[in-house]
């Protein structure tokens, strides 16, 4: 079993850059299997090959133009994903969709794929998230560690350290 979580976005642009916040925070926050592959994509594309070839689950996470208000939290997966990256909700899914074209013409597609979507507030210029995105951050990674134990992987929570 191999699983790769990919945050993508551009952390240039505030909201944009949830995917890759939302990795950065996975890592720090807890354990993970060693099945499991966590991926800062940024705004790579067809450099990703190889890394995501033959991956039994590939869990996406990005900001999304899903037409909900602004800070609200998606899941698309199964037979929505194709449809997903046809609307174009997310800047990132043109590299991300020939990624996965590629992989299905090389027939080292992933098993199944899942996205966790963030409704952007700003995709204005600056480093940090809008606080409205940042106080959902800690929901996205509790809904990827979700995604995770929904593929038989366990995610242990790293204990703080007392200052």
């Amino acid at each position: 079993m191999r699983i790769i979580i990919l945050g993508v976005g551009n952390i240039l642009l505030s909201d944009e850059g949830i995917g890759v916040r939302a990795v950065e925070s996975l890592k720090r926050e807890y354990r993970l299997p060693p099945e499991v592959e966590v991926i800062d994509g940024g705004t790579s594309a067809m450099e990703m090959l190889d890394d995501l070839a033959c991956a039994d689950h590939l869990i996406i996470v990005d900001a999304v133009r899903s037409g909900k208000h602004p800070g609200t939290m998606v899941r698309i997966a199964g037979d929505a994903v194709p449809v997903f990256f046809k609307t174009k909700l997310s800047p990132h899914q043109i590299g991300l969709s020939d990624v996965l074209a590629t992989l299905v013409l090389t027939g080292e597609q992933p098993g199944g794929v899942t996205v966790i979507g963030v409704e952007p507030c700003s995709l204005a210029t600056g480093m940090a998230l809008t606080p409205q995105i940042e106080v959902l951050l800690p929901k996205v990674v509790a809904q990827l560690v979700e995604e995770l134990r929904q593929h038989g992987m366990a995610a242990e929570r790293l204990e703080e350290e007392v200052a």
